[in-house]
């Protein structure tokens, strides 16, 4: 051996024989494993992506004030869409103008085109939408009664005054479907009846998805749906949402740049309003195109 040369690294791991590697020549540069070779789990590509919404040149003001600028993506089942940015650059703006939340707010106002499946949403029935297009917010937040009542309240008609909501087993059925789909029947199916504030934060969590997944929507929205979390909690969330983007279309705000990382296909890096750059996981995180993208992964601002 070149008496100038480092000597092999060895790197021993338990599972498998030891791995020598190559010494370098002189002045050649350690390999940098990717982002995605490092830290994200694997998993394997949907076999069918299908666009379901569709955003044109939005633009989205409260009063005086245009809080999303020109704004053009697309929300595809098969995949999660990820949106990260800093606080006050409009993603939740968004994110809430999918159903058409933000026309709640005196003085909102909108520009451009948004649609489901090809159908403007402005043209929807708004009930119908948000059906359609269902929403899980950053706390949890399950109604005041049982477990089962939560659920079926995506499902069946609103019961009179004092009366309790029939229960079919067609509508056993879909509410055991819908924890199912949410990763929370094997927790809770002995006691359906008990009260759904009685559980853990991550359960309650797990409840509102399985609730607004009853309805059987096209597309999922999540607005910082871990932030209130602990880890475990966090990880089992995540696992869910990568599960379910085979059956309906995800978009995801999250201020967590790991966690976009860990569960998004595509991810929406937004700016002060603007959609400053878009693209898959790897390259928006391993090879950002703009200077702005850049600053904020490595924690420059944000």
């Amino acid at each position: 051996m070149d008496p100038l040369m480092p000597p092999p690294v060895r790197r021993i791991t338990v599972d498998r024989d030891p791995y020598v590697a190559p010494p370098r020549a002189a002045g050649e540069a350690a390999p940098v494993a990717s982002v995605a070779a490092r830290l994200r789990p694997a998993r394997s590509v949907s076999a069918q992506v299908r666009e379901r919404m569709r955003i044109e040149s939005v633009w989205l003001a409260y009063g005086e004030n245009w809080v999303v600028r020109d704004v053009s993506l697309p929300v595809r089942q098969g995949e999660v869409l990820a949106m990260i940015g800093a606080s006050g650059s409009g993603k939740t703006t968004l994110l809430r103008s999918l159903n058409r939340l933000t026309e709640i707010t005196a003085g909102a106002a909108r520009i451009g085109r948004i649609t489901l499946d090809g159908d403007d949403i402005h043209e929807l029935e708004v009930n119908d939408l948000r059906r359609r297009v269902t929403m899980v917010f950053q706390q949890p937040n399950p109604f005041p009664m049982s477990i089962f009542d939560n659920v079926a309240y995506a499902l069946a008609e609103r019961p009179a005054r004092g009366r309790r909501r029939r229960r079919t087993p067609a509508l056993e059925r879909a509410v055991a479907s819908a924890l199912h789909r949410a990763g929370l029947y094997d927790e809770v199916s002995d006691d359906l009846e008990r009260s759904a504030l009685r559980l853990s934060g991550g359960q309650q969590q797990r409840l509102c998805i399985a609730r607004a997944l009853a309805a059987e929507p096209e597309v999922l929205l999540l607005d910082e749906p871990c932030s209130a979390l602990d880890p475990i909690s966090t990880a089992t969330i995540e696992d869910l949402i990568v599960q379910l983007r085979e059956s309906v279309a995800i978009v995801i705000v999250t201020h967590n740049l790991q966690q976009a990382f860990r569960v998004a296909d595509h991810v929406a890096f937004m700016h002060l309003g603007e959609l400053v750059e878009y693209g898959t996981s790897e390259q928006v995180f391993d090879r950002p195109a703009r200077e702005r993208t850049r600053d904020y992964i490595s924690g420059a601002f944000g």
